[in-house]
């Protein structure tokens, strides 16, 4: 993807990244983190996504930062997506967003870039308690992304 991204920081083990918004509420450090919640053979992690809490260094995936920067930001979590799967090729990610609405985000913004995804990834949508296989104009409430 030839998208504007931010600049971002993996540590040794590509599983935590950061990264700043810089927008119409300033410089707000963000952070990906890839958790594995199966140990079983593939491996699936979960990606959570937020603000970083200084103070504790934990992700606040709640906050609302309105910084306007949405579709840069939402193009770092897709790179940061493709650096894991650069080392962890054989695992699955699981995506969802804290509220119902972030995940209706992240699902238009995988059917909005769902031709060039799908050249390197197989997405799958979470519905009645089902996976399929990504369809444009179907609704889920999670996705699990696996590359090719």
């Amino acid at each position: 993807m030839n998208l504007e991204t931010y600049p971002y920081f993996a540590n040794n083990n590509f599983l935590n990244y950061e990264f700043f918004s810089m927008g119409q509420k300033g410089r707000i450090k963000k952070s990906v983190r890839f958790t594995k919640i199966s140990l079983g053979d593939p491996s699936i992690y979960n990606l959570g996504f937020g603000d970083v809490v200084d103070a504790t260094d934990e992700i606040d995936d709640h906050a609302i930062t309105n910084n306007g920067d949405r579709d840069i930001i939402l193009a770092t979590i897709a790179n940061t997506i493709i650096d894991f799967t650069d080392m962890y090729v054989d695992s699955y990610i699981f995506v969802t967003g804290s509220t119902p609405s972030r995940t209706r985000l992240y699902q238009m913004a995988i059917s909005r870039r769902h031709e060039e995804i799908s050249i390197d990834y197989i997405v799958f949508g979470l519905r009645d308690r089902l996976w399929h296989k990504f369809q444009k104009n179907e609704n889920y409430n999670a996705f699990l992304v696996k590359r090719k």
